[in-house]
């Protein structure tokens, strides 16, 4: 595996922190000041500094600004989790930018707000910042909901394949006016609108590779796309919280989880469903994530604004650490439990296609997402592809033998930095 190294010398002087990983999630405590003045620590009449301005400059800016405090809720469960760089990340950044003057308060395992109210805990204050999950609920944020079912379009890898997906699905969400409003309608505010995070694979109790393992299995569902795509198959989807998968798979209540590697090998679930199965063509659809910011957000001086929106997306480099890491952790530990770890066949590959192809298109239906998204897709896969064959990133063999190829030591600042500043994210950035 090639490792991609950058040193702080080439990263704009606006970002000379670790290029560790994080997925970004913050909270705005009450400790910001007034609104309406720049030395108040209030929002809308500061003065604001330009995304690579050297680092005296914004310790200038910052000099007369009340000190403030954020909450942020990341999708790990602690901070020794193998997804802990989904958060540990952006504070770092976010903290040395400020130059110590926001503090982020990470709170782990979504002790403050649960999937289901996190957003309404944006809008109430009591998170800040945070990674949610919008398609839980498809029918307030369906803009999501379906870019996740079409980004299925894209071809699946354990790295490149993650990259590209994270990078096209950035895209597709800030250029979403449907999910845009949607967000505002509801009082937060996008740091990242779609967060592809990781792709989808089989987790089961027994080994499956055609269409005949699926007649009659009973598996855990993220989505409603996948709860479909499961049907189709002719198996019968069950939804349940994630924390409750493991005991079924070991009771036998349901044979297998659709679901990201990562949180499977955050959970330990290989103990009882070693047989790890994924696609080499089309993807199994998405359960697309978000990271949004709170009602305090926008109260915020211009400067802290513009220093949380950047550092959300360098973070970016601890959400490949954590979602890509957490591929070659899930793999090692399907084959540690004695499990299968393989392709679907060709057959099977292709009933997910053809029903990605199918759900694809009832997603455009539904008039949420341009008619023209596939095209889009595939543009912006072809584009980021060779960016990030640029930067040195390639896949070296199969999800197989992820564990034994892939290289823990991967650079993706680079990742992070070219998503950002040759993407959409920037023009969004508060000014």
């Amino acid at each position: 595996m090639t490792t991609v190294k950058m040193s702080h010398s080439i990263l704009p002087r606006a970002v000379t922190a670790v290029a560790g990983g994080a997925a970004l999630a913050l909270t705005l405590s009450a400790c910001a000041g007034s609104a309406g003045s720049a030395g108040g620590g209030g929002g809308g009449e500061s003065a604001g500094f330009a995304y690579d301005a050297p680092q005296e400059e914004v310790d200038e800016l910052l000099a007369d600004l009340d000190p403030v405090t954020i909450k942020f809720q990341p999708s790990s469960a602690s901070p020794d989790s193998v997804m802990a760089p989904a958060g540990t990340v952006f504070k770092e950044l976010v903290e040395e930018r400020s130059g110590g003057k926001i503090e982020v308060e990470i709170v782990w395992g979504q002790a403050i707000a649960s999937y289901g109210e996190v957003h309404d805990a944006l809008a109430d204050g009591r998170v800040d910042v945070a990674f949610t999950l919008p398609p839980y609920d498809p029918a307030e944020f369906p803009a999501i909901n379906d870019l996740g079912t079409a980004m299925a379009a894209l071809p699946a890898s354990p790295l490149v394949g993650e990259l590209v997906a994270n990078a096209v699905g950035n895209e597709l969400g800030w250029s979403n006016q449907s999910a845009l409003d949607t967000y505002e309608e509801k009082g937060i505010t996008p740091l990242t609108p779609l967060a592809a995070s990781g792709g989808y694979y089989t987790v089961c109790n027994k080994e499956v590779h055609g269409t005949d393992d699926w007649k009659g299995l009973q598996a855990r569902a993220g989505s409603s796309a996948q709860g479909a795509m499961i049907q189709s198959l002719g198996g019968t989807p069950v939804s349940m919280e994630y924390a409750e998968t493991f005991e079924a798979l070991q009771r036998g209540t349901v044979d297998c989880t659709v679901g990201q590697l990562v949180p499977s090998a955050e959970s330990g679930i290989f103990e009882v469903a070693p047989n790890l199965g994924y696609t080499t063509t089309a993807s199994i659809p998405r359960l697309a994530g978000a990271y949004l910011a709170g009602s305090k957000y926008k109260e915020l001086p211009l400067a802290y604004q513009q220093i949380i929106f950047d550092s959300n997306a360098l973070a970016g480099s601890g959400g490949m650490q954590a979602v890509i890491g957490g591929n070659a952790a899930a793999v090692a530990q399907a084959k540690e439990a004695g499990g299968d770890v393989s392709a679907f066949d060709d057959e099977l590959q292709d009933a997910i296609g053809e029903f990605s192809q199918k759900a694809t298109e009832e997603a455009i239906g539904n008039g949420h997402i341009d008619e023209n998204i596939l095209a889009t897709i595939a543009e912006g896969e072809e584009r980021w592809a060779e960016e990030f064959a640029e930067l040195g990133y390639e896949d070296e063999g199969e999800v197989s033998d992820f564990d034994e190829w892939f290289d823990p030591e991967t650079d993706f600042m680079p990742y992070a930095k070219a998503s950002y500043e040759k993407g959409q994210a920037m023009e969004h950035r508060p000014s």
